[in-house]
């Protein structure tokens, strides 16, 4: 899709780094041959999420030659979205495209995401035309969505992806926000409602397999639902609120039949009803419970992200 240059406009790149080295090399051309003819200035920002592999060397040999590429390590492993937030608030331009190390967001889409961004969106993702993962990533992407529905509203939760590009002012309405739980689509929809999404094609990784795992996306979902939200807590509620008139019913249940039967049900009715009534609470105690830990951990001020080392060639960007 051809995109009119803009004087104007310059693009950051921002891609989280975890276990990437074979893909990185081949990202970096392609994303300089795709921004080039969409902007007059770009950056691309590397962010190496404590990778085992090269990755951390190839990214800072990257920054290393060439002046448009910034390489940031981290001192450990945080996640995609802090590794993310760290490069988004490095990032130098006014408009911020975020995408994944692995190829399976085509640079070459870009374009796509950019032309809707200039109909006065805020925030752009690109959905993809097919999926490629498989059955179990596909679920545990939909139980994602599923979970951020309760953070940020239907309408965006359906088109959330990790292929976004949006305006960098946008962060200063989380400029402060610094603690271990992090969800940049939670963190946008502080900054703005005006929020679309554009049909891009999705490639299949260019090396490797996915790093995400189900149990990986399903505590991803637990930490959005929990850390953002407060649709568990009223949840339990509703189960307590049921249960109690479900309680009610017994009683009355238990008593009229005294009063016609002069009988009452025995050991197993009241057993049961124990059970029922203590896995209520249990489940109401450990919302809670989550709640407290995240309350917890954001007292202790556990900080999204540190930084180990940063590596930029200092000179002029062209």
């Amino acid at each position: 899709m051809d995109l009119e240059i803009k004087a104007d406009r310059g693009i950051s790149a921002v891609c989280a780094v975890f276990n990437g080295e074979a893909s990185l090399v081949e990202l970096y051309h392609r994303l300089l041959s795709t921004l080039s003819l969409l902007a007059p200035e770009y950056e691309i920002v590397f962010v190496n999420d404590h990778s085992s592999d090269k990755s951390g060397k190839v990214i800072a040999s990257l920054a290393a030659q060439d002046p448009r590429v910034q390489a940031i390590d981290l001192m450990r492993n945080y996640g995609q979205h802090n590794a993310l937030l760290c490069g988004i608030r490095a990032a130098r331009f006014d408009t911020i495209v975020t995408l994944d190390d692995d190829l399976q967001h085509p640079p070459e889409e870009i374009a796509k995401l950019l032309q809707r961004l200039d109909e006065g969106y805020d925030v752009i993702y690109g959905t993809p035309k097919r999926e490629q993962n498989g059955w179990a990533r596909a679920l545990a992407s939909k139980v994602v969505r599923l979970a951020l529905r309760s953070a940020v509203g239907y309408e965006v939760a359906k088109n959330v992806s990790a292929f976004r590009a949006f305006r960098a002012e946008l962060r200063d309405a989380f400029t402060g926000y610094n603690t271990s739980f992090v969800s940049i689509d939670v963190l946008l929809t502080w900054a703005t409602t005006r929020f679309a999404a554009v049909s891009v094609r999705f490639d299949p990784r260019f090396a490797g397999s996915s790093n995400y795992t189900l149990s990986s996306l399903l505590r991803h979902a637990l930490d959005m639902t929990t850390g953002f939200s407060t649709k568990p807590l009223q949840l339990a509620s509703l189960i307590g609120f049921t249960f109690t008139v479900f309680g009610m019913c017994v009683l009355f249940y238990v008593i009229m039949r005294y009063f016609f039967q002069g009988s009452i049900p025995g050991f197993p009715f009241l057993a049961s009803i124990i059970a029922i009534f203590s896995g209520a609470q249990l489940f109401a105690l450990g919302v809670i419970g989550e709640y407290l830990a995240r309350m917890h951990f954001r007292i202790m001020n556990r900080p999204a992200y540190v930084v180990r080392s940063e590596t930029r060639k200092r000179s002029q960007v062209h």
